[in-house]
Parts: C-alpha cells; structure tokens; sequence
C-alpha cells in the first residue's frame, strides 16, 4: 500500500501524485483519494474486476450500488440518460456536494449498480478529483474510504488504520491530512417523473427545489 502526500490547494506540487493515481487506476488498481466531503476509494468505473476489488476491500455487500464522479456533464451524458430539461437542471447543480441518480446509458458494468437500471454520478467541486478525472479520462467510483459498517471519515489516521488492518488493501493513498470538515453530499433521484431527494446533505434545500422546478 503505496502513500503519497498531496496539497489540495496547491495542484502543481501534487500533481505528478494525481497523474500516478490515474496510471494506477486506468492499470486495474484502487486509489484512496480525498474529496470535498470525506475520503473517497475508487477504481476505473469500467473495469468489472477493479470494482470487485473494491467491493472485497471494503467488505461491502455487491447488493449495494456505487456512485461514480465524472469529469463534466459531457462525459455525464455519455453514460446516464440526460435530457435538455435535466441537463439545464445539472448545470445548475454541479459541481458541488450532490450525487444524482440518473437512468444508465453506457454499459457499465453491472456489479457497479447491482444490477439497477439507473446509476449515481457526481461532479465534486474540488480541483484534486477535477484532476484525476482529467487524467483518467473516464468515469470512475467514488465509495467511501472505510470498512463497510464503520464510519466515513475525514481523518487520515482514520483512513490509514481501517486499512493498514485489513487484509485487502488498496495500492494507493492519497494523503492529504485531515480534510474539512462537511456533510455527505446530498441524493437527489432524477430518474423518475417526479424528482425525489433521498438524503439531504451540504446544500440549500429550497435552491434545490426552485433549480428543479425548471
């Protein structure tokens, strides 16, 4: 298990840490990276075995579907169905802390959302996972970085023990200290008529509603 120190607010100096994130991840592997909530795990969104790892790493059940974060809403829309009304109605929502659950378009695979028909994307508002999504070029998963049935976290010694004591460890950590604190992101289920938010997080609740009244 690989660590390597990264500066969210200062990208150049960690840049060639999010480039070998990216190698990492395009290459199979798994990457613990920090986000604008709390540390996230993840892999390639298109690799079924990377996933499993995953799944394996955090003792999660595959029952339970995972979120991706995509770099923009162009890539969005290559693997979620996106209308002109939703896609007026995203722009106005990314980036930030909400993951919207939209009908699946591209052929991802399966263990990724159990098997739903629908998938969860997200486009932080944070330049380190803008990065990495740059490099990699594609969409990839965003779970929380912890054991399933503990606690997500934003403390890196938190981080380091729930895996430095489990068998299955990712190949690498990206350290960036203890990170703000901040609310999981908010749900919002766009993939029915009426919109439905499943679990409200750091975001005005009554903005949420007037965007989605467009």
């Amino acid at each position: 298990m690989q660590i390597l120190k990264v500066n969210p607010e200062n990208l150049r100096e960690s840049e060639e840490a999010i480039v070998e994130a990216a190698k990492i991840m395009l290459s199979g592997g798994t990457v613990v990276f920090p986000t604008d909530t709390v540390y996230g795990l993840g892999c390639d969104a298109t690799d079924e075995r990377a996933i499993r790892k995953i799944f394996k790493i955090k003792g999660r059940k595959e029952t339970n579907p995972m979120a991706i974060i995509v770099r923009d809403l162009a890539m969005a829309k290559k693997v979620a169905a996106v209308d002109r009304r939703l896609e007026k109605a995203l722009n106005s929502i990314w980036p930030g802390a909400v993951t919207v659950v939209l009908w699946k378009k591209y052929k991802l695979p399966e263990v990724l959302t159990a098997k739903e028909q629908t998938i969860g994307l997200r486009i932080p508002d944070y330049k380190l996972t803008h990065l990495l999504a740059e490099n990699m070029g594609r969409p990839y998963v965003a779970t929380s970085a912890n054991i399933s049935g503990q606690q997500a976290t934003i403390k890196i010694d938190e981080v380091l023990k729930y895996f430095e004591e489990s068998f299955l460890k990712p190949d690498l950590i990206l350290d960036a200290g203890d990170l703000k604190f901040c609310e999981p992101s908010t749900v919002l289920d766009l993939s029915k008529e009426k919109p439905k938010i499943v679990r409200i997080g750091p975001v005005n609740k009554d903005k949420l509603l007037e965007i989605l009244s467009i």
